[in-house]
Parts: C-alpha cells; sequence; structure tokens
C-alpha cells in the first residue's frame, strides 16, 4: 500500500499537510497520523479524504519507535511521503528555563526527527519525498530560544546532507523554513505576550505554507523559504557576520 506519514498531525501545520497533501500526491492510498492526543488526531482523521490510520505516539518516548518500527514490519508500506513536522520551541534564557523543556526540543526536534526518518527510509521507494520542517530560526542563533534556533540549523543541514545521501535512489529531501503562524507553538512555548520580535516579525499562512511546502517537494526543492520578507532574511543572514545578527534576531 502507498502511504503518506505525517508527525505532530494533531494540530496546527502538521494537521494541513495531512488535509493538503493529497491534492499533490494523488497516489497515496493511506495515510498513517503521528501525534501524542488520539482524540486529536481522530479528529483529525475524520476530515480527510483518504483513510487514515491514527499512532497515538510520545515522540520523547524512545519506545514510540520501538512500536513504529512494529507497525512498519507488519505492513511493509510503500512510504511516498513523509512530513516530519512534530517540534517544539520554548522561550527562555539557558539557565533561567526547566531543564526537561530543553532537552525535551532535543528530543523531539532531534532524535524524534532522526529517528523515524532512519526508521522510514528502508520503506520509501524511488521517487518518494521527505518533508523535514525546520524555521528561520535555522538561519541564525535566536538568543532566549538558543536552543530551538540550534536544533532547527540541524534540520536544516540533516536535510541538505540526507538529499544528498538519498539522490542516488531516487527519494529527494525538502526542509522548509517558515516564520511564526498562527498555531498553538507560540502559547505552549510561552511566547506569546512575551517576545517583541514576535509581535513584530509578519506571520506565515500555515494553509499557504502547507501548500508551497508540498510544492516544493514535488519540484525536489531543497530548501524551502516562504514568503518574500523571509527569502530577503535568509540572505541577510548569509552575508551579515553572525555576531551582528544575533543582536537584531534575539527573541
Amino acid at each position: 500500500m502507498k502511504i503518506a506519514i505525517v508527525t505532530g498531525a494533531s494540530s496546527g501545520l502538521g494537521q494541513e499537510f495531512a488535509r493538503q497533501l493529497v491534492a499533490e500526491y494523488p497516489e497515496v492510498e493511506q495515510l498513517w497520523l503521528i501525534a501524542r492526543r488520539k482524540d486529536k488526531l481522530e479528529e483529525a482523521a475524520a476530515s480527510l479524504s483518504r483513510p487514515a490510520v491514527c499512532l497515538a505516539l510520545d515522540l520523547c518516548d524512545p519506545m514510540s519507535f520501538t512500536a513504529f518500527q512494529e507497525k512498519l514490519l507488519s505492513e511493509q508500506p510503500q512510504v511516498q511521503l513523509l512530513v516530519n513536522n512534530a517540534g517544539c520551541g520554548y522561550l527562555g534564557n539557558l539557565g533561567e528555563t526547566d531543564t526537561m523543556l530543553e532537552t525535551r526540543m532535543i528530543d523531539l526536534n532531534l532524535r524524534a526527527l532522526t529517528a523515524i526518518t532512519n526508521l522510514t527510509i528502508p520503506y520509501i521507494p524511488r521517487g518518494g519525498r521527505i518533508i523535514n520542517v525546520s524555521s528561520i530560526a535555522a538561519f541564525c542563533p535566536n538568543a532566549r530560544m538558543t536552543v530551538y534556533s540550534a536544533t532547527k540549523a540541524f534540520v536544516s543541514h540533516f536535510t541538505v546532507g540526507l538529499n544528498e545521501e538519498l539522490r542516488k535512489k531516487g527519494v529527494s529531501v525538502t526542509a522548509v523554513c517558515p516564520g511564526p503562524m498562527a498555531t498553538e507553538f507560540c502559547d505552549v512555548g510561552n511566547i506569546t505576550g512575551n517576545s517583541k520580535m514576535f509581535e513584530m516579525l509578519p506571520y506565515c499562512d500555515q494553509v499557504r505554507v502547507a501548500h508551497g511546502t508540498l510544492l516544493a517537494a514535488k519540484r525536489r526543492h531543497t530548501i524551502y523559504t516562504p514568503t518574500v520578507f523571509y527569502k530577503a532574511f535568509r540572505v541577510l543572514a548569509k552575508v551579515t557576520p553572525v555576531k551582528l545578527m544575533v543582536k537584531f534576531t534575539r527573541t
């Protein structure tokens, strides 16, 4: 069976990817939706135009990878598209924040993404795609979100390297680097009302981000940055000394 897998699929951008992907990848017969909240997953699945399997997994728990691996082994699917959307970000100065929150970003943004990708690759046929959700934070370190921006730099570099590794297999990898979106992310991360930078930045529309990313993946682009504003920011971050940029990007 030809499937697509979306992590962090219970809300926000992940839910939007699940809703839109069939239009661009009509060969997908079934979706596997992964997130912690089973009720939200089932609600999201009910609105889709393709059958969906809800996998209520906490990707910060290593046992979730065992369960996912067993599911792959038993089903032997052809994964046409893997969307690594699950992630989190928390605002605060290191040394003043909850250590569990800081390490959760590493567990979810890095370890889970790497594990899910590694387990899935053997099931991706020639012509398959992987989408990794990165961020504009990948372009430059962000004070008060130091760990988050470091994890997203990893995601972008991971994408470029993996894309080269998988080239001969006919599998492409795309990272999307959006700006802030009106999702649960800012509320959960204690960002709403606590960051002047986030209040100043133009927000991306998650519907357009999902659509643009799916098209970029279909065209085998490696890095996709939505909107002219953030494309310009990406260029600015490349040409400006990082010690100067970090002063301007403080969250």
